[in-house]
């Protein structure tokens, strides 16, 4: 961390009270990379908001306090709060309240003092929206009518923007910048941005400048002495004034302030910036923000930049962010694995109702494992009530029929996820281990003791929330084999419109075309024996 940014102190922790999804939270901060996954509606989004609000009393880009919408609150305070109006027990309001930690530094030394949800004698910041007492006489008549009261009344609220140390603050007076950049939102003007005018300023001279101001102007002045353009304009010097007795002509604004700056529009490869794909769009609008925003913050906010991005173009714009990034405290939300394992497992923050769980315990081996083969679906495990993992897509397929065969509905739609992982068990189960999700691997014994296979985990299995399922030794090596001996050829034939006559050349078959056999027997409609060790799993 560069002592530019280390000197105005880093955020510490996120207290929220009452604001939006959050009724009590609480969140840890480290001082780089902060990765918020979690299902949607999680709140990851919120805290991103919860942070800017601290540091610059903003939401959406405008003052809370000039803008405060009581659909803010969160959803459960209100309905209490307007049950209590409703019984006749005349309560205030409930308070909004986002508390914003801060790390001790020079620059964070006037905002000490214990005006903060924790009642700490520590560094932050406090934004806090209550009732304002002034308006108790209209606030008594309002409670008068309860049966209209539907919301929490925000007009007779103020806001108050602090320090921990109980005195206002301005956006002067915090030390702590803060640059949100979410490609969603990023509107890039139509005439020249901020990287092209880095360019233009890098790249031309002052005679260069001048001299394309002259062009731009005499193309301007082209434009009126176009034949079609005159002939217009002599109807429209004809036409009598309705609002003037001025002479109506129509003309390019040639004065200083429609310079030609203003006029240039972004190509790529010769293709106007609008018309590109939106993937580009996204990738760009990010990069340029980065250029513009980072270099003074100290905290970047970053929301879901795996917008619209193929595997490749994420690839390269991860990159660039971390290397832009790199000392600067950092919080991104993301719904891809691949971001999450390219930026590092250790720094996710899997966010709950009342905070965050990290994965501290994860070895360094297993973190640099994910991160070189960022592909693997490791989100799906993290967001997964819980999981079954198996070798393959075959196993897949099979797992699911088996359970949709016992529950009648298949696993995902009741929150149970069957994963393939490969032969990277060990890697998951760190993952389940630290989250303590109920977990299940189902693999073969691959010809050795299934007891010894499952002996390979049992430093995981000590863990009543992991289990191992291995099919048995009678059954066959592998999943093909197990599914004939519970089946029979006769059945197995028939469901995949073959007439092979001996068990060998079936399973050669089934070996040879595992997906597919697999797929077949998922969709078939004849009643499937699933073999004990895959039974015993999804049951």
């Amino acid at each position: 961390m560069s002592p530019h940014v280390m000197d105005t102190g880093m955020l510490r922790k996120i207290v929220i009270h009452n604001y939006r999804l959050f009724r009590d939270f609480t969140l840890e901060f480290t001082p780089g990379m902060n990765i918020l996954v979690g299902d949607n509606d999680t709140g990851k989004s919120t805290v991103l908001e919860a942070v800017n609000l601290a540091l610059t009393g903003r939401v959406q880009n405008r003052l809370l306090a000039q803008d405060l919408s009581p659909y803010l609150f969160n959803l459960d305070i209100t309905r209490e709060y307007i049950l209590a109006v409703q019984e006749g027990q005349g309560p205030e309001p409930p308070d909004m309240i986002v508390d914003l930690y801060l790390e001790q530094s020079a620059a964070t030394a006037h905002l000490k003092g214990r005006n903060n949800s924790t009642d700490e004698d520590t560094y932050g910041l406090r934004f806090r929206a209550a009732y304002n007492p002034d308006f108790a006489v209209e606030y008594a008549a309002f409670i008068k009518e309860p049966d209209n009261i539907r919301v929490v009344p925000a007009e007779y609220y103020r806001c108050e923007w602090m320090g921990f140390d109980g005195n206002a603050v301005t956006a002067r007076s915090i030390p702590v910048t803060v640059s949100v950049i979410d490609a969603a939102a990023i509107r890039l003007q139509s005439g020249a941005d901020y990287y092209l005018q880095g360019i233009i300023g890098n790249n031309l001279t002052p005679t260069e400048r001048v001299e394309l101001t002259r062009a731009y102007r005499s193309l301007r002045e082209e434009f009126a002495r176009n034949p079609s353009i005159t002939e217009i304009n002599n109807k429209l010097k004809a036409t009598p004034g309705d609002v003037s007795d001025r002479e109506l002509s129509l003309g390019i604004d040639i004065s200083q302030r429609a310079s030609w700056e203003s006029s240039l529009v972004p190509h790529l490869d010769d293709m106007p910036f609008t018309f590109v794909g939106k993937g580009e769009q996204s990738s760009l609008k990010i990069l340029l923000a980065l250029n513009r925003r980072v270099q003074d913050a100290h905290v970047v906010l970053v929301e879901e930049p795996e917008n619209h991005l193929s595997f490749t173009r994420m690839n390269i714009l991860i990159g660039k962010v971390l290397k832009k990034c790199e000392d600067r405290q950092v919080l991104v939300t993301t719904h891809s694995s691949y971001v999450l394992n390219k930026l590092g497992l250790k720094q996710l923050v899997l966010l709950t109702d009342t905070g965050g769980l990290r994965l501290s315990g994860l070895t360094p081996s297993t973190q640099d494992y994910f991160q070189k083969l960022p592909g693997y679906d490791t989100l799906r495990l993290i967001l997964a009530q819980r999981a079954i993992l198996v070798e393959g897509p075959s196993d897949e397929l099979i797992v699911q029929r088996a359970y949709r065969d016992i529950h009648g509905a298949l696993p995902i739609y009741e929150g149970v996820d069957v994963i393939s992982t490969g032969l990277s068990f060990r890697r998951f189960l760190e993952l389940a281990v630290q989250l303590q999700r109920r977990t299940t691997v189902v693999r073969d014994n691959d010809g050795s003791d299934p007891a010894e296979v499952a002996a390979r985990y049992a430093d995981f299995t000590v863990h009543n929330f992991i289990s191992v399922r291995v099919g048995a030794a009678e059954g066959g090596n592998t999943l093909e084999p197990q599914l004939l001996a519970a089946n029979g050829r006769a059945a197995l034939n028939e469901i995949f419109g073959t007439s092979y006559v001996t068990d060998e050349d079936l399973v050669k078959h089934m070996t040879s075309n595992k997906t597919t056999c697999a797929l077949a027997i998922f969709e078939s409609e004849t009643t499937i024996t699933m073999p004990g060790y895959i039974r015993d799993a999804v049951a």
